[in-house]
């Protein structure tokens, strides 16, 4: 009966739990796009009827065919011109309204794509003349559709995968010329199918991801041509034709000690180092691998953006060159332990009578007579060995110097470290990569001790090849030979070394994969700078006749933060009447179990007094609230996200006269 074989035996498996383990650990990618400003802003009441409505955001977004979305009173849609930037402002959303517009409370719905190819919608309402005595139920369409949300997530984390273990094991091949190159062939073609697949199933999925529509929207023409027209469409495409020139190079990367580029043969089935054309070709094609990713993600937008996508860039090339690496160096370490047959004698070669060489017999180092390692140049495998582990040593010093720069890029001051949801998650990081460290040193530490003993390995087979020679007596042909002298077993045991190298690069692997999953939960969190300026250019007040008071809430689980937007009309002493609308982390409409709101005048010693809200339907209001006398009120808003949690947060406001 076979025995099944152990999971670390298996490094496509292993890889594919990998992938598993990050998506599972990713939650839904957030916007990094937030909306700054908005003209009318949001709970105005104008005297006249306004021309157009103008979004400014945080950075710079993509405009769809049904940006905008104008609700009148009744609920009914109302036809409005083509959405636009304004002229020079490539971070900002207008439509006109080429009709004049009646009394009550209008709702803008609006969708665009972020720059870091994301989309994010929400919504908002002005009045003119006069707020509407009642509020329609409006839809305002959905923000995802989940079906194609986690598809497109799915194709997205799988196009990173794949691209990991292309370049990362191309870069093996290349820089640490293993022995036996042939085992990588099977990495090397996942990863490239991995990476074909993901890309067009991203480039099918692109438009209905955009708009929150069905996967269906997928076999569309016209919304693929749409998707082909945007900078993410453009960059998917281009990395669909740098996989046609990388597919020429790969299968003169496994032929063992062949072609390497220049006709010449590395010979003996030996490493061969690969021709400059050649190296440079590949690199060529790694930097515009990941050039596609930097050109549609946040590093394009924003500050410094030169020096933002270089450094993402890098970033995402020493991740590959790294984490593919080690996949690669597994996948030969898994290889080494399989029984390979003996080799058959080379011809032409012939050993001295009785059947025995001891000259040659000496010269093989313990490392190369290993059980199981037939297949392999040991000593060479032990080089590849070493250079990988400098290889890598380096890689993780571009990850952080690369790193520490996009947290600041993203954090903006010291204070977003502790003050937001993405400070938090990257210390969270900063820990976890610390770890990922300690096991890179460890496994350092094996490749020295696997590199002494390989040498010392061979000056001792050199002794015994030259004591061998000098004791070698004649034997007439077909006589027996003297019995060899027994050699003392040394200290160094080969296989206990791979063995540990094995270990600790499992160990690397795994915490690689928890650094990962933190790493996927961060880009799709708001970046803190975005935040601060989100929460700065909140407006605090509305026009005249109206306070709009904005509490930001957080009850620290996953999605459970957000900001209540509370309008109270007139805000005087007396009968007033409040609109309470729930943002979510992506500045989308948001549904709360439950929304309570107080006010108390301290130095008079009134209150609390419930405001008793209702839920409206898409916002929660009351037209009862009686406040008896002008002072500064303190106004406590509770928010429920869930059966168990919930925050109080509180703001000041001026009632007047």
């Amino acid at each position: 009966m076979t025995r099944p074989r152990p999971l670390w035996k298996r490094p496509a498996l292993l890889g594919a739990l990998l992938v598993l383990l990050v998506l599972g650990g990713a939650g839904p990618a957030a916007a990094h796009a937030a909306v700054r400003s908005t003209d009318p802003a949001d709970g105005t009441v104008l005297k006249s009827a306004p021309h157009s409505v103008t979004l400014t955001f945080t950075e710079s977004v993509g405009l769809l065919d049904d940006s905008f979305r104008l609700f009148d009173p009744d609920g009914r849609r109302v036809h409005t011109g083509e959405a636009r930037h304004a002229p020079g402002r490539p971070d900002t959303a207008r439509v006109a309204f080429p009709g004049r517009l009646g009394e009550g409370t209008f709702t803008v719905a609006w969708r665009v794509v972020s720059a870091d190819s994301h989309p994010v919608s929400g919504a908002f309402t002005f009045s003119v003349g006069k707020p509407s005595p009642t509020a329609a139920a409006i839809d305002t369409g959905p923000a995802e559709n989940p079906a194609t949300a986690g598809l497109h997530d799915l194709a997205r984390y799988a196009a990173y995968g794949g691209a990991a273990l292309l370049i990362g094991a191309a870069a093996f091949v290349l820089i640490c010329r293993p022995p036996d190159p042939g085992p990588l062939r099977r990495p090397l073609l996942a990863g490239w199918w991995t990476l074909l697949a993901s890309t067009l199933a991203l480039l099918a999925l692109r438009a209905p991801y955009e708009t929150g529509s069905g996967p269906a929207g997928a076999l569309d023409p016209a919304a693929l041509a749409r998707t082909l027209s945007g900078r993410p469409g453009l960059a998917l495409l281009a990395r669909l034709l740098l996989l046609a020139p990388t597919a020429v190079l790969l299968p003169r990367l496994t032929r063992r000690g062949a072609d390497d580029g220049s006709g010449k043969s590395g010979g003996g089935g030996g490493p061969a180092r690969p021709s400059p054309r050649f190296l440079g070709a590949a690199v060529v094609l790694a930097l515009a691998l990941a050039l596609t990713w930097a050109a549609s993600d946040h590093a394009s937008a924003g500050v410094q953006v030169p020096a933002a996508m270089t450094s993402s860039v890098l970033h995402l090339l020493a991740m590959a060159v790294w984490l593919g690496g080690l996949t690669a160096l597994l996948t030969l370490l898994t290889a080494l332990q399989r029984p390979a047959a003996a080799a058959p004698e080379p011809a032409g070669e012939t050993t001295p009578a009785g059947g025995a060489d001891p000259a040659r017999d000496a010269v093989e180092t313990p490392a190369a007579k290993a059980p199981g390692t037939a297949r392999f140049d040991v000593p060479g495998l032990t080089s590849a060995v070493a250079r990988f582990s400098r290889v890598a040593f380096a890689s993780v010093a571009v990850l952080v110097l690369t790193g520490v720069y996009q947290s600041w890029r993203g954090l903006g001051s010291w204070t977003a470290l502790a003050e937001t949801a993405y400070g938090r998650l990257l210390l969270v990081k900063l820990v976890a990569v610390a770890l990922l460290l300690a096991a890179a040193g460890l496994s350092r530490r094996w490749t020295a001790r696997l590199v002494a003993t390989d040498a010392e390995a061979a000056v001792r087979g050199i002794s015994r090849a030259t004591t061998a020679a000098r004791e070698r007596v004649p034997q007439r042909a077909g006589g027996p030979s003297l019995p060899a002298a027994a050699e003392p077993a040394g200290p160094f045991a080969p296989d206990a070394q791979l063995r540990g190298l094995r270990r600790s690069v499992l160990t690397e692997v795994g915490v690689g994969v928890m650094v990962l999953v933190i790493t996927t939960v961060l880009s799709g969190t708001l970046p803190g700078r975005a935040a601060a300026e989100a929460a700065q250019a909140a407006p605090s007040a509305g026009a005249p006749g109206a306070a709009v008071t904005v509490i930001p809430f957080d009850v620290g689980t996953p999605g459970g933060r957000g900001k209540v937007q509370i309008t109270l009309e007139p805000g005087r002493v007396g009968q007033n009447a409040v609109e309470a609308v729930v943002f979510g982390p992506d500045g989308g409409l948001a549904a709360v179990p439950e929304l309570r709101l107080s006010l108390s005048l301290p130095a008079r010693g009134i209150g609390p007094i419930d405001a008793r809200l209702a839920d409206r339907g898409g916002y929660w209001g009351t037209d009862s609230l009686n406040l008896p006398m002008p002072g500064t009120w303190t106004m406590k808003a509770t928010v429920r996200v869930s059966e168990l949690d919930q925050v109080s947060e509180s703001r000041t406001i001026e009632v007047s006269r």
